[in-house]
């Protein structure tokens, strides 16, 4: 995957977790989530001397809604890479997804483009039978289906066991199916740190903030791939009401860092 198209997929999963490998004896907690809004600025954190990627310049805009029976996630994601070589690339991407809250029932738009061109379109749904596994159906970029292996989970369902049973120590691992990719699912490994309390930040949304947070170390692994070594990780600030506070992904020869820079509550819905 060329570093651009792995930025997007870094930045999709900013609520991506898993937590298939949690002892049965861990008791789940309540989570509250906080449907809200936020916008997140993206840079280069450094880069090694061999890299060729020079600068990195973006933005991202994520909306995690409630709607009654479901949660909806758009994320819209600007970014500008520079290469040592004096070229520039603009990224554009957007995520559209709708997921019952029993975690069986998924729909997917993706748009992805580069410097105005669109490069590749994703649409579909997807269901899956419990922890049995399921079935993806793909109405773009061609119509086709994709098996889900036992296990799988859906990005928001994935958030919300490992906001339940969260605990400091704790390594999970499982696939994940978001729609971003015309394979199917990938598998994340995800390791829990210890609890924050995060310091204020200077950010609209302050009364958000107030929750403690989880540390977490995400590693990203090609779909369907026997590949030992991830294609990235991340290592990320995850709120206990579902809010990403920061976020670093690291990339092997440069990381970029994602910083919150706005945040406010989504609306409520009329159920």
């Amino acid at each position: 995957m060329k570093p651009a198209s792995s930025a997007a997929a870094g930045l999709r999963c900013l609520v991506v977790a898993a937590a298939l490998l949690l002892p049965s004896t861990v008791q789940a907690a309540v989570v509250t989530i906080a449907p809200h809004q936020a916008t997140y600025k993206l840079s280069l954190a450094n880069a090694r001397s061999q890299s060729s990627v020079a600068g990195v310049d973006g933005s991202m805009t994520f909306t995690w809604a409630d709607a009654c029976d479901a949660w909806t996630i758009e994320q819209r994601f600007q970014v500008k890479f520079t290469y040592a070589e004096g070229e520039q690339v603009d990224l554009n991407t957007s995520y559209v997804t709708w997921e019952s809250k029993d975690g069986r029932a998924y729909r997917f738009n993706v748009r992805k483009s580069t410097n105005g061109e669109l490069d590749e379109e994703l649409k579909g749904e997807a269901r899956l039978d419990g922890d049995k596994g399921g079935t993806a159906r793909y109405v773009l970029p061609e119509p086709h289906e994709v098996t889900l292996k036992p296990g799988t989970m859906f990005p928001t369902a994935h958030t919300l066991h490992l906001l339940s049973r969260g605990q400091p120590g704790l390594y999970v691992s499982a696939p994940v199916f978001d729609g971003a990719e015309a394979e199917g699912a990938s598998d994340v490994g995800a390791l829990l740190g210890r609890m924050v309390t995060p310091a204020p930040a200077d950010v609209k949304g302050t009364d958000l903030l107030q929750a403690r947070a989880h540390r977490v170390y995400m590693a990203f692994f090609p779909t369907d791939s026997r590949e030992p070594l991830p294609e990235y990780e991340s290592n990320l600030t995850l709120l206990e009401n579902g809010v990403v506070r920061s976020m670093q992904i690291d990339y092997g020869d440069f990381k970029v860092d994602v910083r919150l820079e706005s945040l406010e509550a989504a609306p409520k819905p009329p159920c």
